[in-house]
Order: structure tokens, then sequence, then C-alpha cells
């Protein structure tokens, strides 16, 4: 059951974001937080992700304990923050960041209708493009990977994000302002082969 303190913020409820938020936070973060609770004991580990439609694919090894424990029904939380920005006040204790933020909440579901087509999607939110540069996934491969998915349903998530400037300032005379930040792609570093392919060229570009 969803409680009222896991589906609204109590404080600064302004910040609060509806589902075009949390679609564009899961669409443009890659890594997200994976916790559960196993033998009393929190777990927490990152893990690449991708949202398709209404649910959430992540994967992982067969042989991994702790994420057969979630296939097997434990109520999990995938997290997933973006820094827009750091946001410089006159005084510490207004320092603040831009950002936006997604918990979503529930239990994971094994995909065993086309998981192949889920790992593709995994892989095209990293590099897209890239799926159709290589060939498909093997039988071996298959057997030795698991795919979860977390649906996305009404309660069972909550969005939160900040922008703009820095409130107003005791001393005006000081700087205030905002420093952007975004994720860049370095220049590929080849390993084999003579160019990287297009999907890999498009990435770093764009």
């Amino acid at each position: 059951m969803s409680t009222d303190a896991l589906t609204r913020l109590h404080r600064k409820p302004d910040r609060a974001g509806d589902r075009a938020l949390l679609d564009e936070i899961l669409d443009e973060v890659k890594v997200g937080t994976l916790s559960t609770v196993i033998e009393g004991l929190p777990w927490s580990v990152p893990m690449l992700f991708a949202r398709d439609g209404d649910r959430i694919l992540i994967h992982g090894s067969t042989g991994a304990g702790a994420l057969r424990h979630v296939a097997a029904g434990a109520p999990v939380t995938l997290t997933a923050f973006v820094l827009d920005g750091l946001v410089v006040a006159d005084t510490l204790f207004d320092h603040s960041a831009n950002y936006r933020s997604a918990v979503v909440r529930g239990t994971l579901d094994e995909v065993d209708v086309d998981p192949s087509h889920a790992l593709d999607v995994l892989s095209d939110k990293l590099i897209p493009g890239r799926p159709d540069e290589v060939r498909t996934h093997t039988g071996k491969e298959m057997a030795a990977t698991a795919v979860l998915a977390l649906p996305i349903l009404d309660g069972q998530w909550i969005t939160k994000a900040r922008s703009g400037p820095p409130g107003e300032p005791e001393d005006a005379s000081q700087w205030t302002g905002v420093v952007p930040a975004r994720i860049t792609y370095d220049r590929p570093i080849t390993a084999t082969g003579d160019e990287p392919p297009t999907s890999v060229r498009s990435l770093v570009s764009g």
C-alpha cells in the first residue's frame, strides 16, 4: 500500500513534478540506484537502466543472489538524479543546487517475453543505434542474463526539481549566480579497428 509519506512531498511541495518530468529524468539518466532490504539490512546498487514505456528495465547476471532476491518479489526503489547546476549565494547557508530527481517504487517482474528486445532497449539508451551495428544475442548470453522490469504505476513514484538563481542576497555587492553542469563525452579511445562506428561518433558529437 502507498503511504502519504512516500507519495507526496511534505517539504517544499512546490518542487514536485509530473509524469512528464519523470519520463524526462528516466530517459536522460543512465545510472540509477536500486535499493531493497535483504535479511533486515539495506542493499543498494548503482545500475544501468532504461525506460521502456511504462516500465523500467534493468539486467544482471542470473548468478547474482541479490538480483534473484528482488526478482522473487522483494519491494524495491529505483532512484535517479540529475545535477543541472550549482547555485552560488552570498552565504554558505543559502548555497544550493539545481537538480531533477525521481524515486520509483514497486516490485520487479522478470521479462520472459522477448527479453532480447529489452536488452536492445537498454543498449540503445546507452549508445543510440548500437544494436543495429552488432550481431544479435546468443542463446548462451541470454541464459546467463536476467532481465527485470519495474512497472511505473500511479502512486508509486515521485519527482522533485529545483531551477533558477539563488534568492535575494544579504550583500548585493557579492557575486551570486548559477554554474551550469552537464555530462559530456570525450574523444573515443580505440581498442581495435580503424574508426569508431557511427553510433559512437554520434554519441560524442551530440
